[in-house]
């Protein structure tokens, strides 16, 4: 899984090759599906709190989502501390460029340090085919060769079967049942040099 940037519209955008799908950084065309998208209720469901009113995503969208991607690549490429910089990319199909869902990575407050997690959505179009599981081992395979993470966390609703499998496949231990804002949630973690000792056992293997 390749990250890169390549030149559109004479702004360079990052992406992060997957086999079937493309991670990429957000840009200004992304608002109207990505809106629509979070107000799936096969997703908000899943992701409180997210189904939020247009003018809401939009302030949050431009004032705060894309630039503080952009402050991310910045210290990347400084080789500086991300810290709590925010990561937010979005999942697309490579067959049609279709803007399907998204892969993030931040603090998560109610965990304990370290305590940066990767969450994700994806549209009810497009689940049951991998595309999950795909968008979130590259972003993993990015942060951990890319920046200072040591550790990375991911959560799922208890009786969100699909996440739970999606975070296993990836790797994470599971570590207990937590409870945030009254719901239940599984607590998953995975340390870089645990990543690392499979991702040499998978190639030792061909």
């Amino acid at each position: 899984m390749d990250a890169n940037t390549r030149s559109v519209s004479e702004e360079f955008i990052f992406t992060i090759d997957c086999p079937d799908v493309i991670l990429r950084e957000f840009v200004v065309t992304d608002l109207d599906i990505f809106h629509s998208l979070t107000w799936q209720p096969e997703i908000y469901e899943y992701l409180p709190g997210w189904n939020v009113s247009k003018e809401q995503r939009k302030d949050w969208f431009f004032n705060y989502e894309i630039p503080q991607n952009k402050q991310f690549f910045s210290a990347v490429s400084k080789g500086d501390d991300i810290g709590d910089l925010r990561l937010r990319l979005g999942i697309i199909l490579k067959e049609t460029g279709e803007f399907i869902g998204w892969c993030c990575s931040g603090m998560k407050d109610e965990l304990p340090p370290p305590n940066r997690e990767i969450m994700y959505g994806i549209s009810k179009d497009h689940r049951g085919k991998g595309y999950t599981t795909q968008a979130s081992q590259g972003m993993i395979h990015y942060l951990f060769e890319n920046t200072n993470v040591e550790v990375l966390n991911a959560i799922a609703l208890i009786n969100n079967i699909p996440s739970n499998k999606v975070i296993q496949k990836c790797g994470f231990t599971f570590q207990s049942m937590i409870e945030i804002d009254n719901e239940k949630y599984y607590y998953y973690k995975l340390d870089k040099k645990d990543w690392q000792a499979n991702v040499r056992e998978v190639q030792t293997d061909y």
